[in-house]
């Protein structure tokens, strides 16, 4: 990092220079809360795919910042007036919009916490944080949570076509080497505009668009729901409902400070709200805790967490089959009886015998479209003003089933 006294620059390797455009931006990126990014895995355990794809939520974060600087810029520059407040309120909130991450991201968010959304961490983070910082973060919060005047600047953050999504899908293509992830992310932002205080995209950036999605869907595919992550995260998962488990039947277990918290208790998020104690652990819980325990628990007593412990470790993850169709009970018993054969308990079967099913949607127009300025001013969905076919198509919701397994036995 950069500093000069009027101003503070970084050094992105998919942007090049950014710049951090006030004090106060500046003070929220030195917060200790916001630090805690920088070991946040953006993607979970896909670098056991791609060994590339180790950066973090930290510089997910400054890229989105990034990003919505630079389309508040291009919307500036079509004649709407955005004052200086708003654009900063903006930009810090898509600069904190997931500073409430667990470790590894989105694959233990249902297993640290009970029924918690890293969303609902985000908005109280900041709200402890506009305490901090004497009020200042009221109107980010607005904006975060849809409740300022003017709408437009909620969907730059969370929308279909935000600022998150266009960072996340051109760095996470960049560090993982999928070509087929590149989109065209400053077309996209100098093709917007805003009418109706709704954010809408000219006619001459549809291409742009349809490429967009087809890009999420096979980033998608490629990335984010490769079979090798899935079953990786997988294994993380019943890692920590193996040690939980063993934490309610009285069992020693070394685990950092932070994580025996969650081992020991089923934190929901008014217990956040009525204890400080929760938050003050969760924001010094990172990945370097899950691996720090995962080594302790490698030569436990215990042969099913020392078993999951050393298949993650070494990277022997479960073997995975997928399906379009749920798998039978014959399937699942099939697996189950082959995993006895083989020397495995009846209790130890629930960990090593998995399903799940995951699910790919580029784009949901029914959440919230992505609408088409034309050249006669009107606006459509952009399913309605693309004329290729894909976009509907990609409108699909795709799930797909999976069955793991450890690779010591064969279907």
């Amino acid at each position: 990092m950069i500093q000069t006294r009027k101003k503070k620059i970084i050094n992105d390797p998919v942007y090049g220079f950014v710049n951090i455009p006030s004090e106060l931006i500046y003070d929220l990126i030195q917060h200790p809360w916001f630090q805690r990014l920088r070991r946040i895995s953006q993607l979970g355990l896909s670098s056991m795919v791609y060994p590339g794809a180790n950066h973090n939520r930290f510089s997910h974060a400054l890229g989105a910042m990034h990003l919505m600087s630079t389309a508040m810029e291009a919307l500036r520059t079509k004649g709407h007036k955005i004052p200086k407040e708003d654009r900063e309120a903006a930009m810090m909130a898509i600069l904190l919009h997931d500073i409430g991450h667990g470790p590894f991201s989105h694959a233990l968010e249902h297993s640290i916490l009970h029924g918690v959304h890293h969303e609902d961490l985000s908005l109280l983070m900041m709200e402890k944080l506009n305490e901090q910082f004497d009020g200042v973060l009221k109107k980010a919060i607005k904006i975060f949570t849809n409740t300022y005047k003017v709408p437009f600047f909620h969907q730059l953050v969370s929308s279909q076509l935000d600022m998150d999504r266009l960072d996340y899908l051109q760095r996470d293509c960049f560090f993982t080497g999928v070509i087929e992830g590149s989109i065209g992310t400053d077309r996209i932002i100098r093709m917007l505009d805003i009418v109706d205080n709704q954010i809408v995209v000219e006619e001459k950036g549809i291409y742009s668009i349809e490429n967009f999605l087809t890009a999420r869907r096979l980033m998608y595919w490629q990335v984010y729901l490769h079979k090798t992550a899935v079953a990786a995260e997988e294994v993380l998962v019943q890692l920590i409902r193996r040690a939980r488990d063993l934490q309610d039947q009285g069992v020693s277990l070394m685990a950092t400070p932070a994580l025996s918290l969650f081992l020991r208790e089923q934190v929901r998020l008014k217990d956040f709200v009525n204890d400080d104690q929760y938050l003050d652990n969760y924001t010094a819980l990172d990945d370097s805790d899950i691996f720090a325990s995962v080594k302790w628990w490698r030569n436990h007593e215990d042969r099913v967490i020392s078993t999951l412990s050393n298949m993650l470790l070494n990277r022997d993850v479960y073997k995975i089959k997928f399906s379009d169709t749920p798998f039978t009970q014959q399937e699942i018993d099939q697996v189950k009886t082959l995993l006895v054969e083989k020397g495995y308990q009846e209790e130890e079967l629930p960990y090593f015998c998995v399903t799940g099913v995951v699910s790919n949607a580029a784009y949901v127009p029914y959440s919230e479209s992505i609408n088409i300025k034309r050249k006669d001013g009107s606006v459509v969905d952009i399913a309605q003003a693309s004329d290729l076919p894909n976009v509907e198509a990609l409108s699909k919701i795709v799930k797909k089933y999976y069955l793991c397994y450890p690779k010591i036995i064969s279907l």
